[in-house]
């Protein structure tokens, strides 16, 4: 029996769901086929809160990935109540390359929920998109940024991000990918 999504969970519901997600994510993007047991006994809930939660592999698989870009796409708004608007969206595409990194790791999980005939399909990346519209109109109205680069542009310009080899030192050539696009987005930027 799956969770209705407006209704909110308790407390320790949540806890016991958050703790879940945190374990299979590390877990899972060691191995792709990490049993499920192990994930439960590890997250300290048992077989039954498990599935409760989580039906099946897919199910588990695909609300870590849906999790893990809803947590970067809602870094945005708040990443602009703190930083001016161009800092803002620098600090946010580091944010991306740490989700870019973990997705990589899941990646063999990934492919394995959504390969099956008939199986769910990859959440749509539509939070980030959104997210990086924000970022970027922000950045364009203080005069920051150049004008006209779309979110999915932006998607297309960073898209090396998924090439980087996550079993290597990949923060300084992301820092050095992000740092090159960033120049590229204040080039011609009327406050320059």
């Amino acid at each position: 029996m799956q969770q209705k999504k407006d209704v909110p969970l308790r407390s320790d519901a949540q806890r016991n769901r958050e703790r879940i997600l945190e374990v299979a994510l590390a877990e899972l993007t060691l191995c792709a086929d990490a049993p499920l047991s192990v994930i439960a006994k590890k997250a300290g809930v048992g077989q039954g809160t498990f599935y409760r939660n989580f039906p099946n592999r897919e199910a588990l698989v695909l609300e870590i990935y849906r999790h893990e870009m809803q947590q970067v796409a809602d870094a945005a708004a708040e990443l602009l109540r703190t930083h001016e608007p161009d800092r803002a969206l620098r600090v946010w595409m580091d944010h991306l390359a740490r989700f870019a990194m973990t997705k990589a790791g899941l990646a063999e999980a990934i492919r394995q929920a959504t390969s099956a005939p008939g199986g769910p399909a990859k959440p749509a990346h539509t939070p980030v998109t959104s997210a990086a519209e924000l970022l970027l109109r922000a950045a364009e109205e203080a005069g920051t940024i150049r004008a006209g680069m779309t979110g999915e542009d932006f998607l297309l310009a960073i898209g090396g991000l998924w090439m980087i080899d996550t079993q290597s030192d990949w923060q300084p050539r992301a820092d050095r990918l992000l740092d090159f696009v960033m120049d590229g987005l204040r080039a011609g930027a009327p406050r320059r």
